[in-house]
């Protein structure tokens, strides 16, 4: 089986969620402490195999592009500093992958983004990855997906039980009849009604996907608000009997969320040997006041 060489990123997006953040800075640049999340998505798909990451870009996303591009100036002033170290720290991310970028013309959905990166990746399968939803970097989540893929030669979603009073916020798949591994999905449906949920399996921003997709993709109609739904063409996918569910086994961060953005950071830091300790001194003095 194939490996998956390529991942697509869409990072168009408004991040109205997190105005007035996000006014002037893409919100896939808000950070988890001292790294931007987007670098986060971009490392998990790299400790998957990935080679390629095509970043799917609109207006005023330059800082993306610049965050994985060399910076001469700055890289200049540390080495003439002395600064090793942060000098390092900043090459090894424009050498992590190679980086291409393509531009979302008009915000028309996530299956329109997509579909504008059909281009770079050709006739062979890739990861998808949407940047609000970060995984513990101890757990394996896109390689969950990937493995799946190679079972079965059909494209992946990759799935995380919600509470029945999210479902509203997520594509969600039919349960499956057994209770290990990945399962056929024969039914996608997008942020249901709780009472109207096919199950509370919520499709968590990872895929991996066949070239089939795009054929759905660009056969869409608009949806509403003049939209393109990726879930659309999944849906299509599973009448084809193409798609399949895989369980993600590691801890989701939905950073597009504000609580959890917040939780997403405090554990974070405590995870960092230079900060946890007098991180956690802070917080329990922040806890009994």
């Amino acid at each position: 089986m194939r490996a998956i060489r390529k991942a697509i990123i869409p990072v168009a997006g408004l991040g109205t969620r997190f105005l007035p953040a996000t006014k002037a800075q893409p919100k896939e640049m808000l950070p988890l402490v001292d790294k931007p999340v987007i670098q986060h998505v971009v490392e998990e798909a790299i400790r998957s195999g990935v080679e390629h990451i095509v970043l799917v870009t609109g207006r005023g996303k330059q800082a993306i592009e610049n965050h994985f591009d060399v910076a001469f100036e700055l890289e200049d002033a540390l080495a003439k500093r002395g600064k090793m170290e942060d000098l390092a720290l900043v090459r090894a991310i424009t050498g992590m992958a190679s980086f291409a970028y393509v531009r979302q013309g008009e915000p028309l959905g996530l299956g329109h983004a997509v579909l504008c990166a059909r281009h770079t990746v050709g006739d062979e399968p890739f990861a998808l990855l949407l940047g609000d939803d970060v995984f513990d970097e101890g757990d394996a989540a896109l390689d969950a997906l990937i493995e799946a893929f190679q079972d079965t030669g059909k494209s992946v979603v990759g799935v995380q039980e919600v509470p029945l009073e999210h479902v509203s916020r997520y594509g969600i798949v039919n349960a499956p009849k057994a209770a290990r591994g990945p399962w056929a999905v024969d039914a996608i449906v997008e942020k249901p009604r709780s009472e109207d949920a096919p199950s509370r399996f919520a499709v968590v921003g990872r895929y991996v996907l066949t070239p089939r997709i795009f054929d759905h993709l660009a056969a869409l109609q608009p949806g509403v608000g003049g939209e393109y739904q990726l879930t659309d063409a999944l849906a299509r996918l599973a009448a084809d009997g193409e798609l399949v569910a895989a369980p993600i086994p590691a801890r989701r961060y939905d950073t597009g969320n504000k609580l959890d953005y917040l939780k997403a950071n405090v554990e974070f830091a405590l995870k960092r040997q230079d900060l946890r300790e007098d991180f956690l001194a802070y917080l329990r003095g922040v806890v009994q006041t």
